[in-house]
């Protein structure tokens, strides 16, 4: 991995990974077009999770990696809510799919490793994990909350 760190080069991707775990809790994946967004889920009341994933909305693979974890995120942890509830449980509910999301896409020791290695801005490190600068600024402020890697 060190070596791997200072050549550059990012860490395996993950997103056959959420693939695969998606997969393996039969999550069905549907590509389809989503006007208002690039991605979302939903469960029905037979506790099957779907996650709709807009292909001409997703430019790069940064943006497909954070997407489908964000919506397993909701799906793993069981994050849904009404389209239309109350503003504090949609943002409670959107936070625990970005704490999923971040846990993987971000795992705190690799985290930590590329700041020993100096990589230590946001779109070096967005780089680096194979994410989007947005994201890796909502893993940041995670692990500012909950660990003491950032100080």
């Amino acid at each position: 991995m060190q070596n791997m760190l200072k050549q550059g080069r990012p860490p395996k991707t993950k997103t056959n990974e959420l693939y695969a775990i998606a997969e393996k809790n039969n999550t069905e994946i549907i590509c389809c077009e989503l006007p208002n967004t690039c991605s979302v889920s939903t469960v029905t009341a037979s506790g099957n999770c779907y996650i709709g994933l807009d292909p001409f909305r997703i430019e790069t693979l940064a943006q497909e990696k954070v997407h489908l974890a964000h919506e397993l995120g909701h799906c793993e942890t069981g994050a849904f809510y009404e389209p239309y509830s109350m503003f504090e449980i949609r943002e409670r509910q959107e936070a625990r799919a970005d704490r999923w999301a971040a846990e993987r896409l971000v795992p705190a020791g690799e985290l930590e490793e590329a700041f020993s290695f100096g990589i230590t801005e946001v779109w070096e490190l967005a780089e680096h994990f194979g994410v989007t600068e947005d994201f890796m600024r909502i893993a940041l402020d995670y692990y500012r909350v909950t660990t003491d890697i950032i100080q």
